[in-house]
């Protein structure tokens, strides 16, 4: 059952409040079991609204997801939140992105995760964190054994933060899939955050896309997948990859035994990059690639007769890319 709790108020968002007494009517379900509790955006607003709905949510028994997506929460709100966190053992799964947490909010939900054990899911994205939000929640990552979904997407994760949550995720044991697309993760700290995939034995999905990994993180990420032999999947889209960071990597994929799933679309890795990634999987005769995503990216005959040739080996494998260039120049006017 979900229970949705809806704006039907004629007043601007910005001025509803929750009380305490339509919370409480809200939340008082325990007769019904596995309950997900959703407030519509624009309703949680302000510091006393979230206590109003985090005091009663302590007691709770049946709700079991909570989503408070973009609801202005700010920081403050965000450390309601997690203070009922830590003592509600019967929530699995929160949604709190799009709320403005950022740092001191950050703090709080890394509080509450060393302390949590029953928390799976956890979304976080939209919520401006900066390197030092990456300061607590890597140590409570490693603390942390049972969380195993974690969005940290859209938010201001920089160099720095790439090397704490790098260094943190070699020594996660509960994490399972991990989104950081959209951040600001380039140079060392890319390299030290695929490092700490190399070293890690649990996750099986990981999206990096839209981050700046470069020629550096590439390197990188081809010896985290020379020694990790547990991912399946991995999106590095949308990072300015070059030809010789696709080398680099392609080197990983040679040897790698788990991964079935590479999206490396829209970067500029051109038809040479193209190839390589091909030429390490046909090469590989233990490898379980079933989807390649060249997104965006042309290639030329060569790769054409390549990807024929690989699939005689690997008739499930699927390749997708931006076109050929000889078909596309035909169907010029």
């Amino acid at each position: 059952r979900v229970l949705i709790i809806l704006f039907l108020s004629p007043c601007p968002p910005a001025a509803t409040v929750l009380t305490g007494t339509e919370i409480r009517k809200c939340t008082a379900v325990n007769e019904q079991k596995n309950c997900t509790l959703r407030v519509a955006a624009g309703l949680v607003v302000y510091l006393q609204g979230t206590k109003a709905l985090t005091v009663p949510l302590v007691t709770n028994t049946s709700i079991l997801r909570l989503n408070l997506r973009d609801n202005w929460m700010e920081g403050m709100g965000g450390a309601a939140v997690a203070k009922m966190l830590k003592e509600n053992c019967h929530i699995t799964e929160v949604d709190l992105s799009d709320n403005n947490l950022g740092d001191f909010g950050a703090r709080a939900i890394s509080e509450m995760l060393t302390v949590n054990t029953t928390l799976v899911s956890l979304h976080l994205s939209g919520n401006r964190f900066t390197d030092q939000s990456a300061e607590h929640l890597g140590p409570a990552l490693v603390a942390n054994s049972t969380l195993q979904h974690l969005d940290l997407s859209h938010n201001a994760l920089g160099e720095h933060a790439g090397r704490t949550l790098g260094d943190c995720l070699s020594e996660n044991t509960g994490l399972r899939s991990l989104c950081l697309v959209w951040n600001c993760i380039r140079g060392r700290g890319a390299a030290r955050l695929a490092n700490g995939l190399g070293g890690n034995v649990f996750l099986r999905t990981v999206d990096l896309s839209y981050n700046y990994f470069g020629k550096e993180g590439a390197i990188a990420l081809g010896q985290a997948l020379k020694e990790n032999n547990v991912l399946e999947e991995l999106n590095v889209s949308n990072n300015q990859i070059p030809p010789e960071g696709a080398i680099h990597l392609a080197t990983g994929l040679k040897v790698n035994k788990t991964i079935k799933l590479l999206n490396i679309g829209r970067n500029p890795i051109l038809t040479t990059g193209c190839i390589r990634i091909l030429q390490s999987v046909q090469e590989n005769p233990d490898s379980s690639m079933e989807t390649i995503d060249f997104s965006d990216i042309t290639v030329n005959q060569e790769f054409e007769d390549l990807c024929g040739a690989v699939k005689e080996t690997f008739p499930v494998l699927r390749v997708k890319h931006g076109g050929t260039i000889d078909t596309l120049r035909k169907v010029k006017p």
